[in-house]
């Protein structure tokens, strides 16, 4: 189990791999973003995107489904999130692409408010099978402090 006492900053991570699908695209567009370019070859063709893309919405859906799986793996002793701070659709995605992520911590903090949790920001990176990147967010993460009376970092 990873707590925040096992989290060093600057260390950084390359995990999973995500087949996007056609019908996955068009049933996530449908039911949360039903724009023409998600859903419409003709009306994609017509855009910058040039053919069917997927929402940015399902690239951030397939991205934390990564994260959980990597997570189930790597169990931590997590307490969610309060949040992300900055979110980038980079490139398009596409059916047939397959993603991977990379992520890397950049700081870490005990909660002055709630002492038995710490609060950690990260870089989560998604990249296609050609390495570009796709996605780029900075987020928060809550995690539980193994002991409760060590110093403040």
């Amino acid at each position: 189990m990873i707590y925040f006492e096992d989290i060093e900053v600057g260390s950084s991570k390359t995990f999973g791999r995500y087949e996007v699908t056609r019908e996955e695209v068009l049933k996530f567009a449908e039911a949360y973003d039903p724009q023409p370019f998600h859903l419409d070859d003709e009306a994609a063709a017509q855009t910058h995107f040039g053919r069917l893309s997927a929402s940015g919405w399902h690239t951030c859906a397939m991205t934390m489904r990564m994260m959980v799986e990597d997570m189930k793996i790597h169990q931590q002793a997590g307490l969610g999130s309060p949040g992300v701070d900055q979110l980038r659709w980079v490139k398009p995605v596409y059916p047939g692409d397959t993603l991977s992520c990379r992520s890397e911590i950049l700081e870490k903090r005990r909660s002055k408010s709630r002492p038995e949790m710490g609060i950690f920001k990260s870089k989560s990176q998604t990249f296609n099978q050609h390495g570009d990147l796709v996605l780029e967010m900075v987020s928060n993460g809550l995690i539980r402090v193994r002991d409760q009376s060590c110093s403040e970092e």
